[in-house]
């Protein structure tokens, strides 16, 4: 019994070390051999073995109690019982010893495992940033984009009221150049209603000289 706690507790202490230090693959086929002990039929055996230990440990400690009452009441320990409070005292320790190593174990699988969890989802959240950040970097290329198209735009629209601006100064110049020809087309109309009129009053002028200078020479 003592060898075979020892063989355990020995077994216990090198799956300690292995999973509180990591050494090449160790610890990888220890969380996976844990991981596998703690599923199917896995937790029940376990929680079995504990229990039984438990009951060995309490029966063993108990007989410690009952060989110290004994040789209390004698007032002397016989060899017999000196052997047996030793050997009870060495089993309660392995038990103890081995149930609390069991205990560390458990322990150190849990946070392993949550810790295992919790660097996946950093390495996810890290590579959501990532992408995130390409993303984010697409959006500041596009807007730079659409900046320099709205630039472009506003030149033009720039240069399209300027050249608007030149065409209504054209147009009004030219208004201004065809009131001028008109009104200077009006002045030669009446100019020549005006020649007109006394073209007509010297023809009646010259009709009135002829009559009177046929009537002087009759």
């Amino acid at each position: 019994m003592i060898q075979l706690l020892f063989l355990v507790l020995f077994a216990e202490g090198a799956v300690a070390l292995i999973l509180m230090w990591k050494i090449g693959p160790l610890r990888e086929l220890a969380m996976r051999g844990l991981d596998q002990l703690k599923t199917g039929k896995g937790p029940a055996t376990v929680k079995t073995l504990a229990c039984t230990m438990s009951v060995i440990l309490a029966s063993s400690v108990a007989s410690i109690l009952k060989i110290q009452n004994r040789g209390a009441k004698l007032g002397t320990v016989t060899p017999m019982d000196q052997v047996l409070w030793r050997t009870h005292l060495v089993e309660a320790s392995l038990i103890g010893y081995t149930l609390f190593l069991a205990l560390v174990i458990d322990r150190l699988h849990h946070y392993l495992r949550k810790l295992i969890n919790l660097r996946r989802t950093a390495n996810s959240s890290q590579e959501e940033v990532e992408n995130l950040k390409k993303e984010q970097q697409r959006f500041k290329e596009k807007e730079e984009t659409s900046l320099n198209e709205i630039k472009k735009l506003h030149e033009e629209v720039a240069s399209l009221k300027e050249r608007l601006q030149k065409l209504k100064s054209e147009s009004a110049e030219h208004e201004k150049r065809a009131e001028t020809a008109e009104a200077h087309v009006t002045a030669l109309q009446k100019q020549s209603e005006e020649l007109l009129l006394e073209y007509d009053r010297l023809l009646e002028d010259n009709q009135i000289l002829q009559t009177q200078a046929l009537a002087f020479r009759g």
